[in-house]
């Protein structure tokens, strides 16, 4: 082709990058573009959206990475399915190339700019660079598709050749800059502030990832008995870089192979690659059964009642403000409310709270996580809530039900996790921090946290909850409506 059009959307590097290789091998002139999509960034509820930085923040080191190769980006803010024709147009390419979003309604909006693009006889096509096997890649012996996890896993580690780790190379095609590449737009032209991203030690774009991930593979050794501490550097924290594409999956499963991951002996990186593995399992729920952005992946389950009316609604304001009286459970909204972050053990705990010990539904909590969270994923946040809430695919029995206290003793075992975010606990001694409620009322007043006053006392008791909701989930036996 003489020119090809590439359009970045969360896949913001410019090394092995699929979309961005293919189009450098089969076009002699390559251009680039990324959109703000306004179907998506108007609805946003907080004009300091911290992603909205991230990603600024990676395209001027994207930018600057494609200048030093010949080229630019265009950046435009606008609806994609009118500006990437119009650009495609204004460049005269013969086609637009883009690498594949699992999500409905990503897939609905690159359906139209397709049809757009068609009328002007330009092509439209899309790779996979997101996941590791997508579309019909990993399926039962049956030709179906996987609905349960360690199958799945098995089949993906079966089917995974060193060919498909190798990093995608770029053709012989060339960047080409355009007057309409004139730099990324700053957040005040998006009508955006400035967020405490770097206060928050957030370092986004490529560089920002290579660091993470350098770091990371220094301790991949550990990461099977230090993932579940949320108080220990035991995680790669990459999941926002995985989130926008500054980091390929690809180098990722590498750098796990390399390490070990395809020996049993290897528990770390084998266990960081079975967590992988894991997101190519929630893009593939999510791009083959759509319905689960609405509805419980097993019909049954959207038969049960949920708490609703004033006294829902206020004991969800509690969970949200961490003030549960739970201090685990607590300390874990407080991170999410401050940081964008929550560790992975405490996003099943707090969710577990949520659906199991306060009978929301768990699509109030998927919703109040979208907003949050700064690597908010649709697929592995849809993914994790029915897991945790019992309704989705391969998820936890409904009659396993965390118990705040003990997960708490265990994975935060001298409360430092929660002495961290709840300041108020600082002087509670170490016998009475996952409970405080069960100090006598000399001990409050030695420590200075008054229960009920300084610090809420529990909401609910859990044993009397969880019988409340085995209740609830007999609808999934019984077939009909329960309470």
């Amino acid at each position: 082709m003489e020119s090809i059009l590439v359009w970045f959307r969360r896949d913001l590097r410019d090394c092995d990058q699929t979309a961005l290789c293919e189009a450098l091998r089969r076009g002699r002139r390559v251009y680039c573009t990324f959109i703000f999509d306004r179907e998506i960034i108007d609805r946003l509820d907080r004009a300091d959206d911290r992603r909205l930085e991230f990603i600024r923040e990676s395209l001027v080191e994207l930018d600057v990475a494609l200048r030093a190769r010949g080229g630019a980006l265009i950046v435009r803010h606008g609806w994609p399915r009118i500006e990437i024709p119009s650009l495609a147009r204004a460049l005269g390419v013969s086609a637009v190339f883009a690498n594949r979003d699992y999500e409905p309604q990503a897939k609905q909006r690159d359906a139209a700019v397709e049809a757009a693009l068609r009328v002007d006889d330009i092509g439209f096509e899309s790779f996979k660079d997101q996941a590791m096997f997508d579309g019909e890649e990993v399926l039962t012996q049956t030709g179906r598709p996987y609905t349960v996890f360690t199958p799945y896993r098995n089949s993906w580690l079966k089917r995974l050749t060193e060919d498909d780790w190798l990093p995608h190379a770029a053709g012989r095609g060339s960047l080409a800059a355009d007057a309409l590449a004139s730099g990324v737009p700053s957040l005040a032209d998006l009508g955006f502030a400035r967020t405490d991203l770097r206060a928050l030690r957030i370092v986004p774009g490529m560089s920002g990832g290579r660091q993470l991930l350098d770091d990371f593979m220094a301790r991949i050794g550990r990461y099977k008995q230090q993932r579940d501490f949320p108080a220990v550097r035991g995680v790669s924290y990459l999941s926002v870089h995985l989130r926008f594409g500054t980091v390929s999956i690809r180098h990722l499963v590498a750098q796990a192979v390399a390490a070990g991951a395809l020996r049993t002996e290897a528990e770390g990186p084998a266990t960081w690659l079975s967590e992988l593995i894991w997101r190519d399992f929630y893009f593939m729920i999510l791009d083959r059964f759509p319905h689960v952005t609405q509805h419980a992946f097993r019909p049954e389950y959207d038969t049960i009642v949920w708490e609703q009316g004033p006294a829902a609604e206020q004991s969800f304001a509690a969970w949200c403000a961490g003030r549960t009286g739970y201090p685990l459970v607590d300390a874990a909204m407080r991170q999410i409310n401050q940081s964008g972050y929550m560790h992975n053990r405490l996003r099943m705990l707090v969710a577990s709270f949520l659906t199991k010990d306060l009978g929301m539904d768990w699509r109030w909590g998927e919703a109040y996580f979208a907003r949050q969270l700064n690597d908010f994923d649709l697929a592995a946040n849809n993914g994790g809530w029915q897991w945790a809430a019992s309704s989705g695919c391969d998820a936890q029995p409904y009659f396993r039900i965390f118990n705040p206290l003990t997960q708490s003793e265990r994975f935060d075992p001298a409360g430092k996790f929660i002495r961290r975010y709840l300041p108020e606990l600082a002087g509670v001694p170490d016998r009475f921090i996952h409970a405080p409620w069960r100090m006598s009322a000399a001990e409050q007043t030695a420590c200075g946290v008054r229960i009920g006053l300084d610090t809420p006392a529990p909401m609910v008791e859990h044993e009397a909850a969880r019988r409340q909701t085995l209740q609830r989930y007999a609808v999934v036996k019984s077939g009909g409506a329960a309470r």
